[in-house]
């Protein structure tokens, strides 16, 4: 009889290969089997053994599992960022204290030292000579008052507002020198005339150096001015708190950068501090400051703080609004602009609340 085998399942449960035979039955082979067995057992062992080589790692390190291998980059050495892996933290150096500490302690200890007895012997005779001078008799308060310096740089110790040499000299001079200041400014006119292609001999240019002159001594008048004679003592213990606003005050001014005129209008509030000034003292010095050489940010500034000074209200503010030549008849020729300025102090810079209602209240924004 000749029998066929047929391999049905090798990879069965049990490791045996099945053999057909002519009669329909199956049987298995022995040795598949045997080999199936011994593949159980074999692989039984090797768990074993890993398992135990498991427990005593866990055993070594206190009971805990092992720690993952470190994974290995799938990158080449080479071609890795050097950003994938951050740097160390650099180490903190220990600062190493100065031992020349205790020496320079040491050293003023004994100066110290060697220096008592040598001052007490000098102040003993110094005590024995301010004792022999006789004692200053007390200044009047307004002669300390004339012969101290103001810690405004707006207002001068004399009244004078940001003064220099030729103010002084201005202010202070003869009616000779008067004279001269006037020819000499006559002289410069007429070369200016000259210079600009003019017959300055004709009939209608013969005076215009003097009356020139003239007018530019008076556009500048608020140099030799002084702001205790404009004040005048004109403050007055009334016990008010409330907002004072003098608004719509009229400025000529001329800009020192081209001499010609600039104009508009100036609102000044302030809070009183108890004390009043009297409200035609504000438009006085505000035209005091415009009858300068000046610039419309300096002009405003000047204004707040010489009434901050001379009053020391809560606070003071001060807008002004003007149009200037120097924009209108050269440069870029713009006829409708207007600058606004402003400069805030004390309370109204401190709180926007009260800032907001003297805005209001003057109506700058106003058509």
């Amino acid at each position: 009889m000749v029998q066929f085998e047929d391999q049905v399942d090798s990879d069965g449960p049990s490791g045996a290969s099945v053999v057909a035979t002519p009669n329909g039955g199956e049987k298995k082979d022995k040795n598949s089997s045997t080999s199936g067995r011994n593949g159980k057992n074999h692989n039984s062992k090797k768990r074993g053994q890993s398992d135990d080589g498991a427990n005593s790692t866990a055993a070594t390190n206190g009971g805990h599992p092992p720690p993952p291998a470190e994974r290995r980059s799938s990158v080449s050495k080479p071609a890795r960022d050097f950003r994938d892996k951050p740097e160390p933290p650099a180490k903190k150096k220990k600062r190493r204290k100065m031992t020349t500490q205790t020496t320079a302690t040491t050293l003023p200890i004994a100066a110290a030292a060697t220096t008592t007895t040598t001052t007490t012997t000098t102040a003993a005779a110094d005590a024995a000579l301010i004792a022999t001078i006789p004692a200053a008799a007390p200044t009047p308060p307004d002669l300390a008052e004339s012969s101290t310096r103001s810690p405004s740089p707006v207002i001068d110790f004399d009244g004078l507002s940001r003064p220099s040499c030729g103010t002084r000299e201005r202010l202070e001079e003869t009616d000779a020198q008067k004279e001269l200041r006037l020819t000499r400014m006559k002289g410069a006119v007429r070369t200016l005339l000259e210079c600009v292609g003019e017959d300055a001999d004709r009939e209608g240019l013969l005076a215009t150096p003097e009356r020139y002159a003239k007018a530019m001594l008076f556009f500048t008048k608020g140099y030799q001015e002084n702001v205790r004679d404009i004040v005048n003592g004109a403050i007055f213990q009334e016990g008010h708190n409330e907002m004072v606003i003098v608004k719509d005050i009229e400025v000529f001014s001329m800009c020192e950068h081209h001499l010609v005129p600039f104009t508009g209008k100036m609102h000044i509030g302030y809070i009183p501090n108890n004390a009043v000034i009297g409200i035609s003292k504000l438009p006085r010095i505000a035209e005091m400051f415009a009858r300068r050489l000046q610039i419309q940010e300096r002009l405003t500034r000047e204004v707040a703080n010489a009434i901050m000074e001379i009053l020391k209200p809560q606070g003071v503010a001060v807008v002004m609004e003007s149009s200037h030549l120097c924009m209108v008849m050269r440069g870029v020729q713009k006829t409708s602009t207007t600058t606004i300025t402003s400069c805030v102090l004390g309370c109204f810079e401190r709180k926007e609340k009260t800032r907001n209602e003297f805005l209001s209240l003057i109506g700058v924004n106003r058509r």
